[in-house]
């Protein structure tokens, strides 16, 4: 089975923030991601960590002015010393707690020219923080209107463009519905440049199991694959979190 995490901005709600890292190990994962975790003390979040013996896997940028405001913007024109500073603020928080990765957020734009600033970004955030891994991840333009990055195959442009190695593609199955109706075409077009995979149901993101999508095929198959990164369970439960996790088995290792 591939390595899961819990995304603890998703899962176990119905607990108070730091109280979630505790259930997520309780229920048997080894990861948890947290999309925002800046309103947070990070000394507090290590805490929770360390208690847990969890590894933070991702936490996003941009950091605590995204609360009420842009998601992102890294492809927003004129805004490259605003993205500059606050990647900056994110990536210092990224290494106080340990975080795997770094998840630019593109942010609503469109154009050519919101494309090439947001290779220019990209470009000038792997050289500035050549150590730490980031992603870029393709959203629906459903669930984010306007989103600049809603395509797979703009995402393996911009890549191969920036041409970074610790720059990688964020695969979400639920996203991957979304845009292109077929997730495992997706997948097998893009497989080679994904870095992190989030996984929800399909159509509904909410457990992943059942629904339109073969789960258990696809496990089996990134195993085959060799996929060495993490699964993030980014979804929205029914009922509480605990009672809808039988697709989810520990790793024995």
């Amino acid at each position: 089975m591939p390595k899961f995490a819990a995304n603890l901005s998703m899962l176990f709600t119905e607990l108070p923030f730091l109280e979630r890292f505790d259930a997520a190990s309780a229920a048997g994962f080894r990861a948890v991601e947290v999309l925002f975790p800046y309103e947070c003390p990070a000394r507090d979040i290590q805490a929770a960590l360390r208690r847990n013996q969890l590894e933070l896997v991702l936490i996003n940028t941009p950091p605590p002015n995204y609360t009420g405001g842009a998601r992102g913007f890294a492809a927003i024109p004129g805004g490259q010393a605003r993205f500059q500073y606050d990647f900056k603020r994110a990536l210092r928080y990224a290494e106080a707690l340990g975080a795997g990765l770094l998840h630019i957020m593109a942010g609503a734009a469109e154009g050519a020219e919101a494309r090439e600033t947001f290779i220019e970004n990209l470009t000038w955030a792997t050289e500035f923080a050549p150590k730490q891994r980031l992603t870029i991840e393709p959203i629906n333009s459903v669930d984010m209107p306007g989103y600049f990055l809603d395509d797979f195959d703009l995402a393996a442009e911009i890549l191969d463009v920036v041409a970074a190695p610790n720059l990688a593609m964020q695969f979400d199955t639920y996203h991957a519905y979304r845009i292109t109706g077929d997730v495992e075409a997706c997948w097998n077009a893009h497989a080679d440049r994904v870095g992190h995979i989030q996984i929800g149901g399909i159509p509904d993101r909410h457990e992943p199991m059942g629904g339109e999508f073969d789960y258990p095929t696809f496990f089996r198959g990134l195993d085959a694959r060799g996929y060495g990164g993490f699964v993030s369970a980014e979804y929205r439960p029914k009922g509480q979190t605990g009672t809808g996790l039988s697709w989810f088995r520990p790793r024995s290792v």
